[in-house]
């Protein structure tokens, strides 16, 4: 199992973050998010906080890199495995702070992952 963290969670049917806690949550994967707004999806309720989660194996990250940097710190002290980045959030300075504090960079498509076992 690797509990995942999805940043940019929507209950927007429509927004891969949406598809990509579906998709999770029916592989069976824990699942926890924040989004701009409150929701849930799946049964996963998010919040607009950085809460401090535990256990994450995951970052999978739906937001642009020009909203990145308020999460840089909150990311790597979360000491994640790895961190997707997904189409559209690709972010070389970001991946620099990651691979600095051991912290696997992935530039992937979750759910592209999921759907051909890599996940």
């Amino acid at each position: 199992m690797k509990k995942t963290l999805v940043i940019g969670a929507s209950t927007n049917p429509n927004r891969y973050s949406y598809l990509a806690i579906q998709r999770l949550v029916s592989a069976q994967q824990p699942v926890v998010a924040i989004g701009l707004k409150k929701g849930v999806v799946e049964g996963v309720e998010f919040e607009t906080e950085k809460l401090p989660f535990e256990d994450i194996d995951t970052v999978t990250l739906y937001i642009g890199a020009k909203h990145q940097p308020d999460y840089y710190h909150y990311i790597v002290s979360l000491q994640p495995k790895r961190v997707i980045f997904n189409p559209g959030t690709e972010n070389p300075e970001f991946y620099t702070i990651l691979k600095e504090n051991n912290i696997e960079v992935e530039v992937a498509c979750t759910l592209v992952l999921l759907s051909t076992n890599q996940y």
